[in-house]
């Protein structure tokens, strides 16, 4: 196996090891197995693709993947060796690329691996492309084509203008496990690692700290509600002086990052069940995945207007605006638990991972991609 490609498959991996047919099928990403909405969304692939009879591994630059490789990265200093690329994907059927061909993070990466891929079956899951962001919209190098693949959005938005482009694209919005709310005691817990006393509103913010997220208005929204305002990820893209900045003048208190419990961070569930609502007043998101999240963890949850929020409210949520509290402050002092039950229904029939499952299931047998006798070819081509 050439330098450059290390594999490492670990026990407690969250994208699963077991083979349940003759189909093999590749993830691969700048990164991978973290709490960052493609990395989300790529596991949840990962399970529906295994449902479907294939054996999934994980290729990134960073992250607990099963092979990786040197130089996909967001920050990798030099370029991906092309044999390295071979080496990883030389023994799968099918490969699904998890927006390192769209966004340009990576550009030379995302290059890299496109030419390795010509002519064989991929999937192109696209998240963010270059368009949608004004500092990347000079980029259009990406996302790269090839008569063999087939580009798969996120959003019916973004596959509109994918055809506006001139590019075939099919919409597949995010799927989610329906896992049941962590019980109140662990949530408690939580709440007082954090510091949160129980006559606290607590007002969780699960994002990433970058500039779209609106963390301006979000602090604004705690303070309104009198709440502690609670942001779990860090900050990136360069963000993290005017986070300190805003931080240092926030008008209500601050806790920052999601705490350990016995040992390990806390899971995704007992964070959720922690919090008394969840704000979301991002001015531009591929799709939104905490939402949706906080719709399955009964959680009322106030959501901004950025374009993509629209197609998810037309599935029926009932969502809280950001640009006034007084709705949320409301339910607050009186909860309707049968809303709850609503936008976690809406989730059941419109956005499960036995949705997803169908649809994948759809798109792949009519491209003859399934395993086995469902059609996946042979290995490589």
């Amino acid at each position: 196996m050439p330098s450059g490609i290390v594999v490492s498959v670990s026990v407690g991996s969250p994208w699963g090891s077991g083979r349940s047919g003759t189909g093999r099928c590749a993830i691969v990403s700048f990164r991978l197995g973290g709490g960052d909405g493609v990395s989300v969304v790529a596991a949840h692939w990962s399970r529906v693709l295994q449902s479907l009879g294939f054996e999934v591994v994980t290729v990134a630059g960073e992250g607990p993947v099963d092979r990786t490789v040197a130089g996909l990265a967001i920050d990798a200093r030099v370029p991906p060796d092309r044999r390295s690329i071979e080496a990883a994907l030389g023994d799968v059927d099918l490969v699904v690329v998890e927006n390192l061909c769209t966004i340009p993070l990576n550009v030379e990466a995302a290059l890299a691996v496109a030419g390795v891929l010509a002519g064989r079956p991929a999937l192109l899951h696209h998240h963010d492309p270059p368009w949608q962001r004004p500092r990347f919209a000079h980029v259009t190098a990406l996302p790269p084509d090839d008569p063999a693949w087939c580009h798969v959005t996120i959003n019916e938005l973004t596959r509109r203008q994918f055809v506006e482009r001139g590019l075939e694209a099919v919409c597949i919005p995010n799927g989610f496990p329906l896992e049941e709310p962590a019980p109140p005691a662990l949530g408690a817990r939580v709440r007082a690692s954090l510091g949160v006393g129980d006559d606290e509103i607590l007002l969780a913010h699960p994002v990433r700290a970058i500039a779209r997220k609106n963390v301006p208005r979000a602090l604004a929204m705690a303070a309104e509600l009198d709440a502690v305002y609670w942001l779990w990820g860090p900050a990136e893209e360069d963000y993290a002086d005017e986070l300190a900045a805003l931080l240092e003048e926030a008008p209500c208190r601050v806790v920052r990052g999601v705490p350990d419990i016995d040992g390990v961070p806390a899971s995704t569930a007992a964070a959720y069940a922690a919090c008394d609502a969840v704000v979301f007043p991002s001015t531009w998101e591929g799709f939104g995945n905490p939402p949706v999240e906080a719709s399955i963890h009964r959680r009322p949850v106030a959501v901004g207007d950025y374009p993509v929020a629209d197609e998810l409210r037309r599935l029926g949520f009932r969502w809280f605006p950001t640009d006034d509290v007084a709705p949320l402050a409301a339910f607050l002092a009186a909860p309707d638990p049968g809303l709850l039950e609503h936008n976690r229904a809406v989730v059941a029939r419109h956005l499960s991972l036995e949705v997803l499952r169908r649809r994948l299931a759809d798109l792949l047998g009519r491209r003859g991609w399934l395993p086995d006798a469902q059609g996946v070819g042979g290995r490589g081509r």
